[in-house]
């Protein structure tokens, strides 16, 4: 069979990532799922930054933030992408023949155990679930070309036995894991002051599906609470439960900045002050963050009070100036 190559030209040692996930970032990667998008859009000559308003309503869910995903309907809006899930009903490596030689991409889940990008990670350590993008696929070489994280990667031979499940094979009472058909054939490329309108309206839906209370008081009084826990269970514990809330929490708010200083080119420059605090709260994450690996590490307590309020009192600031500026 033929090679398959959704995005010709693209290799790992040419890819240059978005300046999303650029050296300047305070998280050069959010998550896995969303990160996809922040390099499909690109790599397709389609601007992110109109997406992602989205991430203006991330709440403290209890025992983690919102794990933040673009809406389908909003990709499809905006762009003319559709997104639909896929069904698995025989092996990974048969829908993606079929469905990349047709154009279309494939997101799925996938055991980060077999990808070789996580060495140091995951990658033969530790089995954990994520989401890559197929975008290339060479059957007869056993390669695979794919979108993961902040980069573009490429694995063969028996890293691709074990992704696809070829060697060794899938116990029988596995369950297969969850995939979405990506089609493009009907990208729209609209002009970038239609975009700002159409990304203002999202704009005004997602602020109005804000938390409904300000979320870093209780964040921080579940932190107070489970943080002898976290010391306890050590620090592979935390770095789970981390990933989980702090990192969502700070990639979400700097991506909501990120949208609002590009919508504040379209006449609206009083959004620049609520990209300011929600710029701050995404910093603030960050130094929470490492203060929390060491205070896990060493075993003592962790003072994150002043942090934390002062993420308490951006947020409400960057709300009440959006109030203002969109309401």
């Amino acid at each position: 069979m033929t090679r398959l190559d959704l995005l010709p030209g693209l290799t790992a040692r040419n890819f240059v990532p978005h300046r999303l996930h650029g050296q300047d970032s305070v998280w050069p990667e959010k998550n896995c799922y969303t990160d996809i998008w922040l390099e499909l859009l690109p790599a397709l000559g389609l601007d992110p930054l109109p997406l992602l308003a989205f991430t203006l309503a991330v709440d403290f869910e209890g025992d983690q933030w919102t794990f933040f995903k673009p809406p389908h309907n909003e990709l499809r809006t905006l762009y003319g992408v559709d997104v639909q899930e896929l069904t698995l009903w025989r092996p990974l490596l048969a829908h993606a023949q079929e469905h990349l030689s047709a154009g279309k991409f494939i997101c799925c889940e996938v055991d980060a155990f077999d990808l070789p990008d996580t060495a140091g990670t995951d990658y033969r350590q530790q089995h954990s679930k994520t989401s890559i993008l197929l975008v290339s696929l060479d059957v007869s070489a056993r390669q695979l070309g794919y979108f993961h994280n902040a980069g573009f990667f490429e694995l063969a031979g028996e890293d691709f036995d074990r992704l696809f499940h070829l060697h060794p094979p899938p116990e029988p009472a596995a369950l297969p894991l969850f995939a979405e058909l990506v089609r493009v054939d009907r990208l729209l490329r609209r002009p970038p002051d239609e975009l700002a309108a159409m990304a203002l309206n999202l704009l005004r839906e997602h602020w109005a599906r804000r938390p409904r209370s300000n979320p870093f008081p209780r964040f921080a009084q579940r932190l107070t609470q489970d943080l002898p826990a976290l010391q306890a269970a050590g620090l592979a514990h935390y770095h789970a439960w981390a990933f989980a809330s702090i990192r969502q929490a700070g990639a979400a708010f700097e991506l909501a900045a990120e949208h609002l200083r590009w919508q504040s080119q379209w006449g609206r420059p009083q959004l620049l002050a609520a990209a300011d605090c929600f710029e701050r709260i995404s910093q603030s994450n960050k130094s929470l963050i490492l203060k929390g690996a060491r205070a896990v590490h060493a075993g003592r307590p962790l003072d994150a009070a002043t942090l934390l309020a002062q993420m308490s009192e951006d947020w409400a600031r960057g709300m009440d100036v959006l109030q203002s500026a969109i309401g």
